[in-house]
């Protein structure tokens, strides 16, 4: 059995690649989050599939509970084979307005905690000859949208942090990639097409099709499924040369 930590595990798209990866019974998993009941997210996870599961509720603001999760995640599992970072928050505003504190927070939780964890697992997965380290980014991590100025910055830096580590990596079978979503149907978007139809006095679908997806070629959310798939090629065996990319699921909006 190998191990898989992901970040931000307790809901949305985290949640939807620990459910892939528990399908498969080959994983022991650490989810994390901030949810009050990830413990019990984590336990169901288990009862359901037969595996291992651990829970931690580490901050991704705070370098020390990071730190202390993978060592938790090591004395009950023995190592981190895979580590997903997919923790991350966003906030929408024109730059002179944009909160100081928000910028900060995005930084460290989509960039600077990838930075931590990364290096708190890379030496035994060097010493060991095997990693896979999987940096979830976004559409946005290759193309930009106005008054995003935070998470554009927090997902093109993901971006080049996933190459460095590519090249580091590549001589201890190490590798390290990147998925670039498009929209993902969460209970956070969902949310964000009520509120948006009721903001332009929109129907629901019309903010589907004219607001979300309208750069996407194929106008379809993209599944939970695909992004879980998508990453379990990325941390199987038969990856050792998929390495140092970007790799965009978003329907074609990095087509244009």
């Amino acid at each position: 059995m190998r191990t898989a930590l992901i970040t931000g595990s307790t809901s949305g798209i985290g949640l939807g690649i620990a459910r892939e990866f528990a399908k498969t019974k080959q994983y022991n998993i650490v989810l994390n989050g901030l949810e009050a009941n990830g413990q019990k997210i984590a336990d169901n996870l288990a009862k359901e599939f037969g595996i291992q599961t651990m829970f931690s509720p580490a901050n991704m603001l705070k370098p020390e509970e990071l730190r202390s999760m993978v060592d938790a995640a090591n004395t009950k599992f023995g190592q981190v084979d895979v580590l997903i970072n997919n923790a991350g928050i966003q906030f929408v505003s024109p730059i002179e307005d944009f909160p100081d504190d928000k910028w900060n927070a995005i930084i460290g939780i989509n960039l600077t905690s990838a930075f931590y964890l990364s290096k708190a697992v890379w030496k035994g997965m060097k010493d060991r000859k095997f990693g896979r380290i999987i940096n979830i980014a976004s559409a946005h991590g290759l193309v930009a949208s106005e008054f995003k100025s935070a998470y554009v910055a927090s997902k093109h830096g993901i971006v080049g942090f996933t190459k460095t580590l590519a090249l580091e990596g590549a001589p201890f079978n190490i590798t390290v990639n990147a998925i670039c979503p498009g929209y993902v149907k969460t209970p956070l978007v969902e949310k964000q097409i009520a509120d948006q139809a009721k903001a332009h006095n929109l129907s629901e679908a019309d903010v589907v099709s004219k607001v979300m997806l309208y750069k996407q070629a194929v106008k379809d959310f993209v599944s939970l499924e695909t992004l879980g798939q998508t990453a379990l090629l990325m941390a199987s065996d038969h990856a050792s040369t998929l390495t140092g990319i970007a790799m965009p699921v978003d329907g074609g909006w990095n087509a244009q």
